[in-house]
């Protein structure tokens, strides 16, 4: 895995190596992205040959722009690689930083660019199996019930998002899909 991502180095972005930014817990530039549907939000579940949090429940897409590219950029093309979806243009929605463990020894510390995409209609999806081994809808009430019961089953991230960030990340989107 040579992968290079946008790390701050001693005060500097440069290009790094993607494990190696995880080993040293560099911070580092990412994006995220939520499909919605009404109330409802595609999640997807990390394939089991992920190097951190295989097997657990994320938002719909997350990754790490390539050296150079543009989040809103980065953000269809990930829909597009690990999950087939084409023809969405997500709406950015926030910036936000965390750090989390996530497991094996690395950590997560993002700079991340959250977009938010809405369908209203059927979505066709073509699942990339190295990268999501399973994907579902789940409504918005039922999602934070389920991570507070069991957190266990999903990733750092999506419950720092859920917790800290919903109300920016989301905004009234909720609120008025609940009333159509």
């Amino acid at each position: 895995m040579n992968t290079l991502i946008p790390a701050w180095v001693d005060g500097t972005l440069t290009p790094t190596d993607k494990l190696l930014a995880h080993e040293k817990g560099l911070k580092h530039k990412a994006v995220s992205v939520f499909v919605v549907k009404g109330l409802d939000i595609l999640l997807q579940r990390r394939a089991l040959g992920k190097y951190h949090t295989p097997g657990l429940w994320a938002n719909t897409c997350c990754t790490h722009p390539m050296w150079g590219e543009q989040p809103s950029a980065c953000a269809v093309r990930r829909m597009e690689q690990e999950l087939g979806i084409t023809g969405l243009y997500p709406e950015f929605r926030h910036h936000l930083e965390y750090r989390a463990d996530v497991g094996n020894n690395l950590i997560e510390h993002e700079v991340v660019d959250v977009f938010l995409a809405h369908v209203h209609r059927p979505l066709k999806m073509v699942v990339n199996p190295d990268e999501v081994m399973d994907t579902r809808w789940v409504d918005y009430h039922d999602l934070l019930a389920e991570v507070a019961r069991y957190p266990e089953r999903f990733t750092p991230w999506l419950k720092i998002y859920l917790q800290n960030h919903a109300d920016v990340i989301f905004g009234p989107d909720l609120i008025i899909a609940s009333k159509s």
